[in-house]
Formats: C-alpha cells, sequence, structure tokens
C-alpha cells in the first residue's frame, strides 16, 4: 500500500507542506510542477522554488510574491506565514473555481476554505459567509492551498498518516491584535487532532497548516512501518536549535491499515431528487476521491419510494464529503458511521502484451492472492482488434 507520513514535529504551515511535498516528486519534475502552479494565474502571485539547510540538513523552500513582494514583508508572520489581505469565503471560493485544476483538486481546496472560514466565524461570532480572510485568505495561502492539494492528487497515496502537531506557545500578533498561541481559530481547527505545545515560543502551525493536515491526513501517530522509496524536507523561513521543517515519506507500507478509524461511510436518503441528478452526484463524489458511492431504493416516512446514498471515504475527509453530499443533493442531513474493515493490500503493475501496455491489478492478505487486469485497458485493446473482451480477457490471462 502506497503510504505517505507527515513529520509536524516542527508544526505544520502551508509552504512547508507544499515544499515537503514536492520534494518526493523526481527532481526532473519539480520545476514543471512549479511552472504549473505559476501558469494557474493565481492574482499577482509569483511561486519560486530555492534550495535551503536548517541545522545542516538540505531541503527546499517555497517562496511566495504578491505582485513583486516577499510574503514576509506583506505579513511579518512569525513562522512565515501571515495573511493580511481582505478577502471574503465567496472571494476565495471564485478564486479556486478559476485555475482550472482537477476537480477533486479544486473540491478539496474549497473544502479548506470553507473548513477555515467555519473556524473564524465561531471565534468571531459570525456567519462564514461573513468573514473576512486575514492570515489565510490573501493570495499567498491561495498558493500554498492550491500547492498541497495538487502534490497529494499526483502522489496518490492509499494511506496518508500525520505525526502529532506541535502548536508552540507564547502569544502572536496578528490583524486583530495580540493572541494566544496556538491562535483562537487554530485551536478549532486542530479539533481531533493530536497537538502538543513543545519547547519553542511562537507559532508553529498555522490555520493554513491545520487546515490542510486536517483535510489530507487519514490518521495520526508515528511513522508506520514502510519500505522508505522518498523523503522531502520543507523548511520554514526562521531558525532554530531545532531544524525548522516539514518532513515527508512516501513509500510501501509493510502493514495494512488499522481496522480502527480508517474509513468512515457517510448515509443519506433522498426523495426529491431526478435520476440524472442523482448520478452526477455520485459522479462527483467518486472524482472528489471517494472510496466507493452506491444507491440503494428504500422506503421512506409517508409511504414515499426514495433512494439511498452511500459513500465510503477516508476518515480524515469525512467532513469534507459531507459538506459534498450537502452541496449536492437535497438532504437536509447526513448520517457518519465508522466501520471497521478487512481488506487486501493493493498493488498496479504495468505488463507489456502484443496490443499494448496492460494495468494489472494484484491484491493479497489473509492467505488470498487475486489478479485482474483493468477493464478500461482490456475493452480499449479489444475495441481496437475488433474482438470480443472475453475472448481477449482469456489469452491476456496466460501472461499474468
Amino acid at each position: 500500500m502506497k503510504t505517505l507520513f507527515i513529520d509536524c514535529g516542527m508544526g505544520a504551515a502551508g509552504d512547508m507542506l507544499m515544499a515537503a511535498l514536492l520534494e518526493l516528486l523526481p527532481e526532473e519534475e519539480r520545476g514543471g510542477f512549479i511552472a504549473s502552479l505559476n501558469g494557474l494565474g493565481i492574482p499577482g502571485v509569483r511561486v519560486e522554488l530555492k534550495s535551503a539547510e536548517k541545522c545542516g540538513i538540505r531541503g527546499s523552500r517555497v517562496c511566495v510574491t504578491v505582485h513583486g513582494e516577499d510574503e514576509e514583508e506583506l505579513h511579518g508572520h512569525e513562522h512565515g506565514h501571515g495573511h493580511h489581505h481582505h478577502a471574503s469565503l465567496p472571494d476565495i471560493l471564485a478564486i479556486i473555481n478559476s485555475l482550472g485544476l482537477p476537480g477533486p483538486v479544486r473540491d478539496r481546496a474549497a473544502a479548506v476554505y470553507e473548513t477555515v472560514a467555519s473556524a473564524e466565524a465561531r471565534v468571531h461570532g459570525r456567519e462564514p459567509g461573513e468573514v473576512h480572510f486575514h492570515e489565510v485568505g490573501a493570495m499567498d495561502a491561495v498558493a500554498d492551498v492550491a500547492g498541497v492539494c495538487l502534490l497529494v492528487y499526483m502522489l496518490a497515496p492509499e494511506r496518508i498518516v500525520c505525526s502529532p502537531l506541535r502548536t508552540g506557545f507564547g502569544q502572536v500578533r496578528c490583524a486583530h491584535g495580540v493572541l494566544p498561541v496556538p491562535a483562537p481559530a487554530t485551536a478549532l481547527l486542530l479539533e481531533g487532532i493530536p497537538a502538543f505545545a513543545g519547547d519553542i515560543a511562537g507559532e508553529m502551525t498555522t490555520p493554513t497548516g491545520a487546515a490542510l493536515v486536517g483535510s489530507i491526513a487519514g490518521e495520526f501517530g508515528n511513522m508506520p512501518a514502510m519500505k522508505i522509496e522518498r523523503v522531502g524536507y520543507g523548511m520554514g523561513s526562521r531558525d532554530f536549535p531545532a531544524a525548522n521543517c516539514v518532513r515527508a515519506v512516501i513509500g510501501e507500507g509493510l502493514e495494512s491499515a488499522p481496522p480502527e478509524r480508517d474509513a468512515a461511510e457517510l448515509f443519506c436518503t433522498i426523495d426529491d431528487m431526478t435520476a440524472e441528478d442523482i448520478a452526477f452526484a455520485c459522479e462527483t463524489l467518486m472524482e472528489a476521491g471517494a472510496l466507493d458511492v452506491y444507491t440503494a431504493p428504500v422506503g421512506m416516512k409517508k409511504g414515499r419510494p426514495g433512494t439511498l446514498l452511500c459513500c465510503m471515504c477516508a476518515y480524515g475527509r469525512r467532513d469534507e464529503f459531507a459538506r459534498l453530499l450537502l452541496r449536492h443533493t437535497s438532504t437536509l442531513g447526513v448520517r457518519v458511521y465508522v466501520p471497521e474493515r478487512y481488506k487486501l493490500s493493493r498493488t498496479v503493475e504495468r505488463v507489456e502484451t502484443p496490443l499494448g501496455e496492460l494495468r494489472v491489478k494484484r491484491s493479497n492478505g489473509f492467505g488470498v492472492e487475486r489478479c485482474k487486469p483493468e477493464f478500461d485497458d482490456l475493452a480499449r485493446m479489444a475495441r481496437g482488434a475488433g474482438r470480443p473482451v472475453s475472448e481477449l480477457r482469456r489469452e491476456l490471462d496466460k501472461l499474468m
């Protein structure tokens, strides 16, 4: 199982997360990613990748300029972040929706901001749509969020584990005045996430960092047993006695994900949507990265026939998928269950055949081994050869 571990022992901030994940790409692809990010057209933003060193460790730093000015000059934030531009949630969502990102990336980025807006609204006693972002709404944060979400999409890990987050302690100055660390919105965004203060004064985890970790992490704990393939270091701007970085590790997991809290099932019942609209909602959920989506006919109150819609997703993304269900269906509520699952480990191999490359899915565990060709590849080959799929499958089974 392809596993990503994120070490946030020195906190989490958007640019540090992006730099660490970027180092997991092959070196020759990193420049292309930065070019793609700059090509999205985020207003006034330019992103640059630089080499950086902390405590003798070489890593990367992502530098963002807004209209030619460095973000630290713009904001003077303690941990390399700060966002004093004013923008409402609708403004930010409009920008994200205009960037031409893949659908799942766009939805995840939007969900991150909706989560932050909810936290800010609770802090200030307002509705999420009324919140004007200071620390997390500026254009440099849009780049951070878009970059992290896009990298997770590109790396496509099957399991994401994150360490407890260091928050720091003391006070931090922001647009609202001097606030305790973690800042109130950050504290709310860390609800349900393991965190600790540590022994360094200052803001180590930013709202953007907390929201991103809450969105992408499926579980929290120490690094699981894995065969390490690549390690990335994303450096912060400040110097401490300890290396100020986020470390990301990707590799092949040597154990299955724990049965507890690795997935969630979300259910809703609907009696006033067309079949076409329900199909569109299901497709949207799958494109966003749902593990499974299905429907079943049910009898509802007042004798009305209806549809039960179930979406299975990673446990850490349940809030995001609940929002998608509420947005794309007419339901007024979503029920969430946390099942235990026994599952086989899965890998995908590419096999050369006389008719071209074929992806083969292999799964094993609990004394079971299975091998199955990817149907889309099989169908493409069958159409190209003018032969039945069943006949081609029997022939290709001999090659696997």
